[in-house]
């Protein structure tokens, strides 16, 4: 026979997943259209899956468009099975009245870029498990630890990284008694205090209070989104953030600054506000820099992180401490997000990021395969 054969690679298998049922909808889907232009279609067959606000899993032509414009009736139900037996997405689909399920295609990899709520806290990650799939970021123990802000702290003292001075308050307490919620945030000292629901990111829910009238407002307003609410004492500070990437031997990037012209780094002045900005590398003291990035991969290990993370951190203005604020497991992949950015002036673009991302997914994958889930006695 003339000529060779070859062997056809096959493509990797990515569904990119987002959207989902979170305060922070909108912002995973502007963090989806930056990971999927960043995904290279030469290497990748993409499945797009599109989480609507109520839970629904979607997937058709402009899945992400119509998740923005909310119609999404030219779209088709999909969903993945918590059985590893009966591998792939599924496609929904209505026969005489009953729902059949078939499979639509196989995934060798789920990249999530759900921000919050049901994708950020291992709720996602725990379905993943149980399908047996590969899925870029954290697992269920990173994730959730990451994602509840008070644990989050609670650990990083249990680690002797330093955090700034909080409380904890549980909405059932401020149904039942309002008086002893404001005494316990109050016990923190002076205003300000900033109130943050426990389990949500993007700033949702956040508020700086500076009087008992604004802290009443600011614990019902975080009380929104979720039955945890964390006060932590307020600081004159900057705002330094740093990304990490990697498994067990993760390494961190240079430090950037967040600079804005609100009163703190609000979801508007994230999103929104054309004065806030970044500066990176970070203008600090290089031992300071070195400092940051010990903690950051320290605080990584710490509640077992995968993957990606990225960590911020405050220097007080005042007396230099720095401070260990908050670590995200799925942070934002926007054009103007820090975490892509601070690898990017680091020496890695978006392209070889993400690269990166599927391969330490695949990594701890096969870590997951290599553990045995049987007990053989004398074995």
């Amino acid at each position: 026979m003339a000529g060779s054969l070859r062997m056809v690679k096959q493509k990797l298998r990515v569904a990119v997943i987002f959207g989902g049922r979170s305060g922070e909808h909108a912002v995973s889907l502007v963090s989806a259209k930056f990971v999927l232009s960043m995904l290279n279609t030469a290497k990748y067959e993409v499945t797009q899956i599109g989480v609507s606000k109520q839970g629904a899993w979607w997937v058709g032509e402009g899945v992400l468009q119509a998740l923005e414009a909310e119609k999404l009736g030219a779209l088709k139900p999909v969903t993945l099975l918590p059985d590893p037996t009966r591998p792939g997405l599924k496609r929904i689909e209505e026969n005489k009245g009953a729902e059949m399920l078939e499979t639509l295609t196989n995934v060798d990899v789920v990249f999530p870029v759900m921000h919050g709520t049901y994708g950020e806290d291992g709720t996602l990650q725990g379905l993943l498990e149980m399908a047996g799939v590969a899925y870029v970021g954290a697992g269920v123990l990173g994730s959730a630890a990451g994602m509840d802000k008070a644990l989050f702290a609670d650990v990083m003292r249990a680690n002797d990284i330093p955090v700034v001075d909080y409380v904890l308050i549980r909405r059932s307490l401020m149904e039942t008694d309002m008086e002893t919620a404001l005494r316990i945030a109050e016990s923190l000292g002076d205003y300000p205090l900033f109130v943050k629901p426990a389990n949500l990111g993007s700033s949702v829910g956040v508020s700086k209070v500076h009087s008992r009238a604004d802290l009443l407002e600011g614990l019902m307003h975080a009380a929104q989104y979720d039955r945890r609410i964390l006060v932590q004492k307020g600081h004159n500070v900057r705002e330094i953030e740093i990304s990490v990437l990697g498994n067990d031997d993760p390494q961190a990037s240079v430090c950037g600054e967040i600079s804005y012209a609100a009163e703190f780094y609000s979801y508007e002045a994230k999103y929104h506000d054309d004065a806030s900005h970044a500066t990176i590398p970070a203008e600090i003291p290089a031992a300071t820099a070195d400092r940051i990035r010990e903690l950051a991969i320290r605080a990584f290990k710490a509640v077992d992180v995968s993957g990606m993370a990225r960590v911020d951190f405050f220097i007080d203005k005042d007396s230099g401490e720095v401070y260990l604020n908050e670590l995200n497991t799925i942070p934002g992949f926007t054009q103007i997000s820090m975490y892509p950015e601070l690898w990017k002036s680091s020496g890695m673009p978006g392209e070889e990021l993400v690269d990166r991302l599927i391969e330490l997914a695949l990594e701890r994958r096969a870590q997951r395969a290599a553990t045995s889930h049987e007990y053989t006695r004398g074995g």
